[in-house]
This record gives C-alpha cells, sequence and structure tokens, in this order.
C-alpha cells in the first residue's frame, strides 16, 4: 500500500497530531492495563527526538457526545504518560480551545475525542478543526484504524501532511507476514463465544490456512454441526450449515476430549469426558487433554501462527488449561505468531508470555477486519491522502 510514514517526514520545528489508541481500562481512577501506552511510547519518543511539538488525541470507552463523564476521562492516562516519558504532558480538557501550540519539547494529551459532537459521524466540519491544529497528522491508532471517525479517518484527508506512525506501521506489517505472505504451514486459532460474531473471519481464514482450531462456543457450533452432541453448552444452531461449509473448505481438528460442567460458576466440578460421551446436562466449558496434546503437536509444527481467543472459560482454573497449554505451546515454538484481542492479551498477560510472542497486535476489532481482508478506513484515508 502506498502511504507516508512518520520517519521519513521531517518533524523538526513542526506542530504534530498524532492519533494514538491510549483506550486503556481504568478501575477507579487506577489504570488496570498499561499495554496500549507502552505501545505507543516509542512513537511519542521518536517525535520528540526530531525536534517535533506534538499533540496526542484518543478516545477511552463510548461515552455519550457533550456530555462529559469522569469515568471516560484520559486525565488518569496523561498523568501515567507524564512517568513513562519522564516530562510533564499538559492535559487539555477541549481540543477546540487551545490557546496555543505546544512549546519546543513539550507535549499536549487532549481530552477523550468522543465527547465532542461529530467525532463517531466522521463530521468534516470537526475534522477540520482538528487538521487546523497541526502541519503533520500521525495516524499510530491501529485499535482505531477499523473506525471511519472524524480523528481516525477525515482528519488524515482535510491536514497538510498525513502519515502512519511507527506503531500502526509495524501492525500492518506483522500482519502481512502473518495472513499475506505467510511461511506455511499456517495455522490459525480462533475462540469466541459465538460464530455469529466472527462468521466472516472464520470464511476467510479457511481459505488461507492450512489448519483452523476453533475454541469456546464457537468449537460448539462446529462440534454439533459435525454430528457430536453438546448438551446445555452455548452454541448456534442457525449457524450450522454456515459451520459444515467451513468444514469443507479447511482442516479444522475439532475436540476429542472436552471438560464439562452442569452449570459456569466458580465453584463447578469439572469432568473430562470423550466428546461422543457429552450428556443432555453438560456445558462444555474447556478442551480436555488429549485435544490438548493433539492442539500442541499442531502448533509444533506450524511455521505461522495466527491466535485470536481462548480455547476456554480461562478465567477459571479449572476451565484454564486447554488456552494455558496452548499459550504455552505457542511460546516454545519457533514459528511467527501473532496475536490479537482483548481476552487473548489477557491470556498472555496472565501466563506471561509476552516476551515469546512474535507480535502483540493492540487491535481487537481491526485486527479482525485486516484478516477478513477488509479495508481499514484509516488505511484507505492514509493512501488518498498519499496521492
Amino acid at each position: 500500500m502506498s502511504i507516508k510514514y512518520m520517519q521519513d517526514i521531517p518533524l523538526a520545528g513542526k506542530r504534530v497530531l498524532i492519533r494514538s489508541d491510549l483506550n486503556v481500562p481504568i478501575q477507579k481512577g487506577q489504570i488496570t492495563s498499561f499495554t496500549r501506552l507502552l505501545a505507543s511510547i516509542p512513537t511519542y519518543q521518536q517525535a520528540l527526538k526530531s525536534g517535533a511539538r506534538i499533540m496526542i488525541m484518543s478516545h477511552l470507552g463510548r461515552p455519550t457526545a457533550e456530555q462529559w463523564d469522569a469515568s471516560f476521562s484520559l486525565a488518569p492516562v496523561a498523568k501515567a504518560l507524564s512517568k513513562l516519558l519522564n516530562q510533564p504532558v499538559h492535559f487539555i480538557e477541549n481540543l477546540l480551545n487551545i490557546q496555543e501550540a505546544p512549546k519546543d519539547h513539550s507535549i499536549i494529551l487532549f481530552e477523550n475525542v468522543r465527547f465532542l459532537e461529530g467525532e463517531i459521524s466522521n463530521q468534516s466540519q470537526l475534522a477540520q478543526k482538528m487538521a487546523d491544529l497541526c502541519d503533520v497528522f500521525v495516524m499510530d491508532a491501529f485499535g482505531s484504524a477499523h473506525r471511519a471517525h472524524a480523528s481516525t479517518c477525515q482528519t488524515a484527508l482535510l491536514a497538510p501532511i498525513a502519515c502512519a506512525g511507527p506503531l500502526l506501521q509495524k501492525e500492518l506489517k506483522a500482519l502481512e507476514h502473518a495472513a499475506i505472505n505467510p511461511k506455511k504451514p499456517l495455522l490459525t486459532i480462533v475462540g469466541g463465544s459465538k460464530v455469529s460474531s466472527k462468521l466472516m473471519l472464520l470464511s476467510s481464514l479457511a481459505k488461507k490456512c492450512d489448519q483452523l482450531i476453533v475454541g469456546g462456543g464457537i468449537a460448539n457450533t462446529f462440534l454439533a454441526a459435525a454430528g457430536y452432541p453438546v448438551g446445555q453448552s452455548l452454541y448456534e444452531p442457525n449457524l450450522i450449515e454456515e459451520a459444515k461449509k467451513i468444514l469443507q473448505q479447511t482442516q479444522i481438528p475439532l475436540p476429542e476430549d472436552v471438560v464439562v460442567a452442569s452449570a459456569l460458576k466458580p465453584n463447578a466440578i469439572a469432568t473430562i469426558k470423550n466428546i461422543q460421551d457429552v450428556a443432555s446436562q453438560d456445558i462444555i466449558l474447556d478442551i480436555g487433554p488429549k485435544t490438548q496434546a493433539y492442539f500442541t503437536q499442531l502448533i509444533q509444527k506450524a511455521k505461522t501462527i495466527i491466535w485470536n481467543g481462548p480455547v476456554g472459560v480461562f478465567e477459571y482454573e479449572q476451565f484454564s488449561h486447554g488456552t494455558h497449554t496452548i499459550a504455552t505451546a505457542i511460546a516454545k515454538t519457533t514459528a511467527f505468531s501473532i496475536a490479537g484481542g482483548g481476552d487473548t492479551i489477557a491470556a498472555i498477560e496472565k501466563y506471561n508470555i509476552s516476551d515469546n510472542i512474535s507480535y502483540i497486535s493492540t487491535g481487537g476489532g481491526a485486527f479482525l477486519e485486516y484478516l477478513e481482508g477488509k479495508t481499514l478506513p484509516s488505511v484507505a484515508a492514509l493512501t488518498a491522502s498519499a496521492r
């Protein structure tokens, strides 16, 4: 794709507006995961080293426009960035009311852009006000690249210069390496509760990969499509025919054994059963040891691995062994591995394997839409701007 990159643009003395993805989990005013902040820090450091005067904007959660809510404020993020960068980060509550550009080697973080009317509707008027703030606009928020919003899309078309930041560049390169030009065999692991939420992803990956491992409620729908009993497990009977079509497109190794319980609760008693022995009252909540061993063998043979989603309810210890085994196997392999999605990152953090995954994507929806083969609106805008 033909887009400009921040590293190739002279930034000395320029006003640089960076759209980051600082949508981090915050509980009682405290940030509980710094993954996205840490991923964005190199971009700020590179811009500062180049002599830029930088302004940062991001969203946080889904607040109602024009209704300020402290629980959606980026104020705690400004404090965290100050510590991480070891210099003041000036917090501006409304980018529309900014009186002056940042001074040399200074940093401004604007309040949540989703407080602004016109952000989500990709309004040109708002985007023009954003573009007027800068000499260079840097789109670095891969986690929001699938959203056609004013700060992620329209601003790129209106700014004097628009380019991709280092983080977005890394994301696109890693995804291209995994999904467009992968070393074979390509193994994909897709977990989650519903086939319907990942139907396009499954259909797209089935045409590209050598094996497709499915987990969670998604696996239950495929098991039902293959004629196996699933008891009271979460599955989607209306998508069984779609599952059958996907089963014919690629190798989908279904579980030989599973871990079941009579209810999904913290103290539920876990029982291992062969898949054909699942009873009418059982709920499938994890893969069994034989399946874990088989999936580990497939992971060991793969040259490229795409991982999105756990294979069981890993939040509860008795149903976490499948996801733990899969995570550990991926961490030990020499294959190129890319992982994305909130639950996947939570599992990576829980099992402390981040250093052993080739690339961890900061995007959830954008990660999935890229793998589905969709053009991300922000990338399309950067391409149009470069022309």
